[in-house]
Order: structure tokens, then C-alpha cells, then sequence
């Protein structure tokens, strides 16, 4: 994971924080946010980042503090060390985690909508399934309860209109929902598995477009 003081260090050590947000195109405030640990820059603006800074990636990458007292060890205690490892593992069942990129300030709507940015940056979760997706992001709201909670992170394969009943993500006036959507001959109708929000119907006349149908959720591990 990106170090914000490693990140603070190399910048402080060529630009400003404006010529940087400059050259990357985002703001001075986005940049700010990365230094101070408030949010991660996604892949592509990491490696806009190094290439700025003429760093390496791993340059601006945290550490675990375990591998730094690890390199300090002679070789016949490294062993020990891995030797050890080995064992531990061998005694618990080890359950494989996968990594999912969230895109952090864009949240799915179960509710009454949400705004979109076009600036975002990416918080790595974790869950135990492998999921086949392009775009991941929060879901935020208690309309889609039971099944689409609050907090959960929804896998959306991109993609346009399929068919009626499947749980889509619909961007209509500048928000992105999730809902159960059906085609209407003057646009869609969007519906809420928990029955106490009412329908909503996003006219075709308002450029509402399918991003694409939710394949998948769940709440991260870690």
C-alpha cells in the first residue's frame, strides 16, 4: 500500500503540490488527500505518480514493519523464521483472500440516489470468492435490503440494457442507482426490493443509461 510520507518525501523533493496535481491532472486538494493518508490514488494515478516523481512504484509503498525486523536477520535465523512459518500454516486451514479495488467516492445508490465524480480514487477490500467484473464500487442505502445491504461492495460488469428484473446499475440526472429495472417504452422503471421505497421512473428524455448489471456483492473481510 502507498506511504503518504513516502509520497510527501519524493514530492517535497522535486514539486510543489500544485505543479504535481498539475501534471496529473487532478486537484491540489485530491493530492493533499493522498499525503495525508485520507484517500489512495487508484493504479493509473500511481503510476502517473512515480513517473513525476521519478521514483519507482515500490519507492512510494509502505513497508510491513515485520519484513524490516526480517532483512535484519542473519541467515541462519531467517531460516528459523521461515521454518516456522511453514508450520503455522501447516496447522491452520488457510483461506485465500482476493483483492478488489473499490472506487472509493462513488457509491450505488439503494436509496434516493448518489452523486458521480469524475475524479475517484480506489480502497482495496478483500473478499474470499473470485468474482468476474469491470468496475467496483459501495453500495449505499437500505432500498435493495436484504440482499444488497448498506456497506457492501457491489461488482458491476459493464454493459447495457439485458432484461427485465435483473439488478442493474443506472446512471439518470447525474447519480448512479442500483435497482431492479424493467423497460417501459419512454424509459425505465426502477424498483426496490424493500418494499417501503416507492418505484422511480427515469425517463428516456433524461439521457438515464444502463452502466451495467450487478454480478455480484459482499461485504469485505478486511
Amino acid at each position: 500500500m502507498i506511504s503518504p510520507t513516502k509520497l510527501k518525501q519524493h514530492r517535497q523533493k522535486n514539486l510543489s503540490q500544485t505543479a504535481i496535481a498539475n501534471e496529473l491532472g487532478v486537484t491540489r486538494a485530491t493530492l493533499s488527500a493522498w499525503e495525508t493518508g485520507k484517500t489512495i490514488p487508484n493504479k493509473k494515478h500511481l503510476n502517473k505518480l512515480a513517473q513525476a516523481l521519478q521514483v519507482k512504484i515500490d519507492e512510494l509503498q509502505d513497508e510491513h514493519p515485520h519484513l524490516t525486523l526480517y532483512k535484519q536477520l542473519n541467515k541462519s535465523n531467517k531460516k528459523k523464521v521461515d521454518d516456522l512459518t511453514h508450520d503455522l500454516l501447516l496447522e491452520q486451514k488457510v483461506i485465500p483472500l482476493f483483492s478488489v479495488q473499490v472506487l472509493d467516492n462513488i457509491a450505488l445508490s439503494a436509496g434516493h440516489g448518489n452523486g458521480i465524480w469524475d475524479e475517484y480514487e480506489t480502497k482495496e477490500v478483500f473478499t474470499n470468492k473470485e468474482y468476474l467484473y469491470d468496475v467496483a464500487t459501495w453500495i449505499e442505502g437500505q432500498s435493495m435490503d436484504p440482499i444488497y445491504q448498506d456497506g457492501e461492495v457491489a461488482l458491476i460488469r459493464e454493459g447495457g440494457f439485458d432484461y427485465d428484473g435483473a439488478v442493474y446499475a443506472i446512471a439518470w440526472n447525474n447519480q448512479v442507482y442500483i435497482k431492479t429495472v424493467y423497460l417501459e417504452n419512454d424509459g425505465y422503471r426502477l424498483v426496490s426490493i424493500n418494499n417501503t421505497y416507492p418505484d422511480k421512473f427515469a425517463p428516456a428524455e433524461d439521457n438515464s443509461r444502463i452502466v451495467g448489471k450487478i454480478v455480484g456483492h459482499f461485504m469485505p473481510i478486511i
